[in-house]
């Protein structure tokens, strides 16, 4: 209960810094209606509960110390959860993102890797209807490899080059990006030129087709070592059957995703 409490603080804190109007209370219309800022730590602590929806209203309402946290008296209705859930968009999940990424520690020091969570809940008529080439959710991650906070986040249905996905993911955060480390499947001449102009150290290893790659591989083992943190990252994601998606829509599998990250920050903070 103890780090439930303190998780469900840090949910609430994260909030309250992210809206206009942190001060109005948790819900100024009774249970009619509730404040941004109380949605917004509801969705994010479900993560933690890992329960369905009618679940987490029955467990919340057997937790009175953590619906204190939250200024409340009782559970919101579990329909009210799933109505804010897809509410919330990417670009202000983006923003709840990078804040919790410099709660937990941000030092400029990152990798980017990428892996997949499983879409079982998704029906095979979607999947066609949605155009889906892929089974599970490619997802890439750039987490930095000193504290485990995750910055950013891409998600494709589609099969994408690391390549152009590195770019992009670079681009979005290099103002924050001291050293990017990345294995030999983003090895592309246009992401290290970016890199270097801006400046950021590519820690990028080459294809080693000819001497010289090897050579450039050889001179950067020492730093690049640090990349497997990213590993460590992907595995506390899905650690508790956490690769298995409940979204069934891929959007709503995009938020899903997210808000692990932003919650796997909360809890590198909290530690």
């Amino acid at each position: 209960m103890g780090s439930l409490r303190r998780l469900a603080m840090l949910c609430r804190d994260l909030a309250k810094q992210h809206v206009d109007d942190p001060d109005v209370p948790a819900a100024p219309d009774g249970a009619d209606g509730y404040a941004k800022w109380t949605q917004i730590a509801l969705i994010l602590f479900r993560v933690e509960l890992e329960k369905s929806l009618r679940e987490t209203e029955d467990y919340l309402d057997e937790m009175p110390g953590i619906l204190a946290v939250f200024d409340l008296d009782e559970a919101p209705h579990y329909s009210s959860v799933c109505r804010w859930e897809d509410e919330y968009r990417m670009r202000e999940l983006r923003r709840l993102l990078r804040a919790s990424a410099e709660q937990a520690g941000w030092s400029g020091e990152a990798a980017v890797n990428a892996s997949g969570f499983q879409r079982d809940q998704t029906s095979y008529h979607y999947r066609d209807r949605a155009n889906y080439s892929l089974q599970s959710m490619k997802t890439t991650i750039l987490i930095d490899v000193n504290s485990l906070a995750i910055k950013d986040v891409h998600f494709t249905t589609q099969k994408a080059w690391d390549g152009h996905i590195g770019m992009q993911v670079f681009r979005r955060n290099a103002e924050d990006l001291r050293i990017l480390s990345a294995d030999a499947n983003y090895s592309w001449g246009e992401l290290r030129e970016e890199c270097r102009s801006n400046p950021t150290r590519p820690l990028i290893k080459h294809r080693e087709q000819t001497p010289l790659q090897k050579a450039h591989n050889a001179r950067m083992n020492e730093d690049y070592n640090q990349r497997w943190m990213s590993e460590t990252g992907f595995s506390q994601l899905k650690e508790d059957d956490g690769e298995k998606l409940r979204s069934g829509s891929w959007h709503g599998q995009f938020r899903e995703l997210t808000r692990k990250c932003i919650v796997h920050n909360l809890t590198q903070a909290a530690s």
